[in-house]
């Protein structure tokens, strides 16, 4: 059933619960991405274990986020909510009682089930609840809160690291969840899509398997070695998981996700925007934030700081790039938003050889515009192309592409970076002097955070230059990773500029 007649105050109401939420389960990756180098320090976790940390997250998220929505439209969307909420919660206050990496990996995939139950059950209630005249500056709003949440909870994450451990991240992420489940109980009003369709189970297993067998690969190349076996077996398992994902759909009777609408070029064009972009930021977030604490020396609240411009120029720029794009056009919109982020990137190439903070600070200022022009049209488009039957997938598909986005920045950015900073410390670590432990090459390859204690143990004149030369490395391998996250902006927004501009 359809829900009942709300009045504009409630709505408000749920909008702001909605908010919370979202806020919720985009904010744990974020904010986790501040208290990475504690975390390195505190389980001894390498730069791939790292990776996994957040990916763990990130894949359970993006895997089952189709699967969350196909839920939400069948047996409600309002349970489905609560227990995504809770879950979530659960997991995340779980990490408080771990000391193994793996433990914390293993948990962090749970919380991920919980945010894909989330996540699409926000922004389809909101489609819901709003008529289509305003639904356009809710939609905004969301997005603003999608994009600016990442930072604001940088910003709270690095504020509780300057008094507290990493756990405290987890403790406060797990109360919040349990603000908005309550909040959520006694506001959202429950309701469900008249005849929805069965659950495609074996879709979303497909889709899990492809998503995760990849992200396995790309992980873990740097590390074991990209002729290695088991990173061959898992591009070869993910490549041929998504293949049958592809042809089931095509035939299921009641597929997960239609791939048909992507004929719709407000869907296409919409992926591919925001696939991008996320990309882009967060393999910007993984590496920048690090960037900020091990080679500026800046404290996690500091170097949450110094991203407050993006949060800002998000927030502000969200709301009114509906009506830029209704005025404009969404192709002028958002090709202005992918070239502001190109930009960005390219400036953040130039400063970050330790020239300073200025331009940094530039850089994310015009970063948080570009977002906020490209993504929040973009999610506009695909949300309009499906009916209201469909809004908890058509949601999905919205975030779908978000965190598969944020999951393959960490781990392709991620992995560009990581094999040219092992490469290059491995040359500065053979000319160690003697004396050195066995394992401290391995050390130093596995982070920078390892090379910065292989240097503190030299001492010395000899440790100095060998710390300079892993900060060396660290920077390099980020331009790297940067100059490719540029790339795909450029590519991914040329794409959808060219779809919209043709009509098709």
């Amino acid at each position: 059933m359809q829900p009942p007649a709300v009045g504009p105050g409630r709505r408000t109401a749920v909008l702001t619960v909605m908010c919370l939420a979202l806020a919720v389960v985009v904010g744990m990756l974020a904010s986790l991405l501040v208290a990475a180098p504690g975390m390195a320090r505190d389980l001894a976790a390498t730069e791939s274990e790292l990776q996994w940390v957040m990916n763990a997250y990130g894949v359970t998220f993006a895997g089952l986020l189709l699967a969350g929505g196909a839920l939400g439209d069948r047996y409600g969307r309002y349970g489905v909510l609560l227990t995504g909420l809770a879950v979530f919660g659960l997991a995340s206050g779980a990490v408080l009682l771990v000391d193994d990496v793996a433990l914390v990996i293993l948990l962090r995939g749970a919380a991920g089930v919980g945010a894909a139950l989330v996540m699409p059950m926000t922004l389809s209630v909101i489609t819901a609840v709003y008529p289509p005249e305003s639904r356009g500056r809710a939609v905004g709003i969301w997005s603003g809160v999608s994009f600016g949440s990442a930072l604001l909870a940088v910003l709270l994450a690095g504020g509780l690291l300057e008094a507290y451990s990493w756990r405290s991240v987890f403790a406060v992420n797990a109360g919040l969840a349990a603000v908005a489940l309550v909040a959520a109980a006694v506001l959202v009003p429950p309701f469900r899509a008249a005849g929805a369709a069965p659950l495609d189970a074996v879709g979303a297993l497909l889709s899990l398997t492809g998503i995760g067998a990849m992200v396995f690969g790309i992980v873990e190349g740097p590390e074991r070695g990209w002729a290695h076996g088991a990173v061959l077996a898992g591009f070869a398992v993910g490549a041929a998981a998504l293949a049958a994902f592809v042809r089931w759909e095509l035939r299921a009777p009641y597929p997960l996700l239609d791939l048909r609408v992507f004929r719709l070029r407000g869907v296409s064009a919409g992926a591919l925007v925001i696939t991008a972009e996320t990309l882009a930021m967060f393999g910007f977030f993984f590496l920048g934030l690090q960037y900020l604490q091990e080679i500026l020396g800046y404290s996690p609240l500091r170097a949450g700081l110094a991203l407050a411009a993006m949060a800002v120029g998000a927030m502000v720029f969200s709301p009114v790039a509906p009506a830029l794009a209704k005025r404009y056009g969404m192709a002028v919109v958002i090709g202005l938003g992918m070239a502001l982020i190109a930009a960005g990137l390219l400036i953040l190439v130039a400063v970050v050889d330790g020239s300073g903070i200025r331009g940094f600070l530039v850089a994310t200022a015009v970063l948080g515009a570009g977002v906020a022009l490209a993504a929040t049209p973009a999610t506009e488009a695909i949300v309009a192309a499906l009916p209201p039957a469909k809004q908890g997938v058509a949601s999905a598909l919205n975030d779908l592409t978000r965190e598969l986005g944020g999951v393959l920045g960490i781990a392709v950015l991620g992995s560009v970076f990581n094999s040219a900073y092992r490469s290059e410390v491995g040359r500065a670590a053979g000319e160690l002097p003697a004396g050195v432990p066995e394992d401290a090459s391995g050390t130093a390859r596995d982070s920078l955070a390892g090379a910065l204690r292989v240097a503190d143990g030299v001492g010395g004149a000899r440790g100095a230059d060998f710390a300079g030369a892993a900060r060396d490395a660290f920077a390099s391998g980020m331009s790297g990773a940067l100059v490719g996250g540029l790339a795909v902006v450029a590519l991914g927004g040329g794409a959808a500029v060219a779809l919209l501009r043709r009509g098709v």
